[in-house]
């Protein structure tokens, strides 16, 4: 691009200075002798012109309102005959050249040989040729850069997406680390978790969640279906939570920070999945047949070969009722406090092959073991392992086996401390099992009231769940 090529410089006259009015250019007759400065033209339609052409719509003319020289072509100039003469414009001068349509200055110094004054250049605006055709050279570099470019953002995408997930408490975020899944959902790798969640998944696509059952008989304030409450973590992300829960016991106001999602919307990914996994899990058979059983017969059971279940009432610690009817029926007056309680049983290997439902712990251990509904899976071949304090001896269609206790005798025979021993150490087992259970701190710490609408499918799942979470809990070789 060509252009008018001035030298500034302070002229040394009395006369005031003149300014050039048109926006972004900030010519002086006091520090340039070359440019001349011109008055609007008095014809209204001229001057219309000029004031649209350099955009200054509200601009007061007076006598001293100048527009200098640059802005216009140079076949609208008329330069003086002589050094001393004044600079004219030809009738019907247009002021056309200004920096936003193409026009610039470019400060340099030009003299003539003879008088060593500045003399202007002739200024080119150069249009742009839209016809052209740039070449196949560039051309390709314009596809490189391109190509370019689009990779780079491709790889700021997939960034960004890595640090969303590292920043996000998600499953994600700890899939690397088995000492993390372990912590925040009992299953002992992140595998192990994936293998139940693959097991789980396809019914997943099916699941009534408890929003959309609502919804279906509530309507809001405006009339519009409460179905509108979206569900805004993913499916897997949502049994994450869920077994978070279950594990560590967290109040539903800190889940919902953590995973950044609204308090009540907590409240209903427990009740979904709690109901979900209690219908999935308790739809699979986990009793065990007597030939399945005695083929994963440990070795330290080779003297009880045919115990079928080993089974022990097990404790819940709930808060305390405000009725006094309603604490008569959940008090224990073993442990002086408000529980629930229920019947588990093991298989010798170590898997839970029963759980039953819980009862308030008024309920003696009889009537739970009646009202479980187990008598009717034990055969007369079958045997049964329980501890002292369980006395169901007229209730049970089979063998059984207890630890021996003195009742009114003063001394045990030799042969029942050998037994009582043996079986001691076979019992430890189930405490083991129950610990597993109560590893969950929903389950470790005295239950609110405000999940005992829901605290049988919670234990019941959470029974169910040790079966997949943990490896073997026998680990004695087996025997047929």
């Amino acid at each position: 691009m060509a252009s008018r090529k001035f030298k500034y410089q302070r002229r040394e006259d009395s006369k005031a200075a003149e300014h050039c009015c048109v926006p972004l250019c900030a010519a002086s007759s006091r520090f340039n002798s070359v440019l001349s400065f011109h008055t609007f033209p008095t014809d209204e339609e001229k001057r219309r012109k000029w004031i649209h052409n350099i955009r200054r719509e509200k601009l007061n003319i007076t006598s001293h309102t100048r527009v200098c020289s640059r802005h216009f072509t140079s076949d609208y100039l008329i330069e003086p005959s002589k050094p001393s003469g004044r600079r004219l414009l030809r009738k019907g001068a247009v002021p056309t050249l200004f920096t936003w349509n193409g026009f610039s200055v470019v400060e340099t110094e030009q003299k003539d040989v003879n008088n060593q004054n500045p003399v202007p250049v002739e200024v080119r605006r150069v249009e742009h040729d839209y016809c052209a055709v740039p070449k196949p050279a560039a051309a390709d570099n314009a596809q490189d850069q391109t190509e370019e470019l689009r990779k780079e953002v491709e790889r700021l995408r997939r960034q960004v997406e890595e640090l969303s997930v590292g920043q996000r408490f998600s499953l994600g975020r700890f899939a690397a680390s088995d000492d993390d899944i372990r912590f925040y959902t009992r299953f002992l790798t992140h595998s192990h978790l994936m293998a139940f969640w693959k097991l789980i998944e396809p019914a997943s696509h099916n699941m009534i969640h408890v929003s959309r059952v609502r919804a279906t008989t509530m309507k809001s304030e405006a009339g519009t279906m409460c179905s509108a409450l979206g569900q805004p973590l993913q499916p897997i992300d949502e049994f994450f939570l869920f077994m978070v829960y279950l594990s560590l016991g967290l109040e539903h106001r800190d889940l919902a920070h953590r995973f950044n999602v609204h308090q009540s919307t907590v409240s209903r990914i427990i009740t979904t999945w709690a109901n979900f996994l209690y219908t999935i899990l308790g739809s699979v058979r986990i009793w065990m047949s007597e030939e399945a059983v005695k083929a994963h017969l440990p070795i330290e059971f080779q003297d009880y070969s045919d115990t079928q279940v080993v089974m022990d009432c097990t404790e819940l610690r709930c808060q305390t009722q405000s009725s006094l009817l309603l604490q008569s029926e959940v008090f224990s007056a073993y442990t002086s406090h408000c529980t629930f309680k229920g019947l588990i049983g093991m298989a010798p290997h170590g898997a839970i092959t029963f759980v039953s439902s819980l009862y308030a712990d008024s309920v003696t251990d009889k009537e739970l073991f009646e009202q479980s509904g187990i008598a009717s899976l034990l055969k007369p071949g079958m045997a049964i392992m329980v501890d002292k304090v369980f006395l169901v001896d007229d209730c049970v269609p089979c063998k059984f086996y207890r630890i021996a206790y003195l009742s009114k005798r003063e001394h045990m025979s030799a042969d029942e401390v050998r037994e009582t021993q043996s079986m001691a150490g076979l019992l430890v087992h189930l405490e083991r099992l129950n610990n597993r259970v109560k590893q969950n701190k929903v389950f470790d710490t005295v239950i609110p009231l405000s999940i005992t609408g829901s605290i049988n499918e919670l234990y019941t799942v959470a029974c169910l769940l040790v079966n997949y979470q943990n490896g073997p809990l026998v680990k004695a070789s087996v025997t047929n």
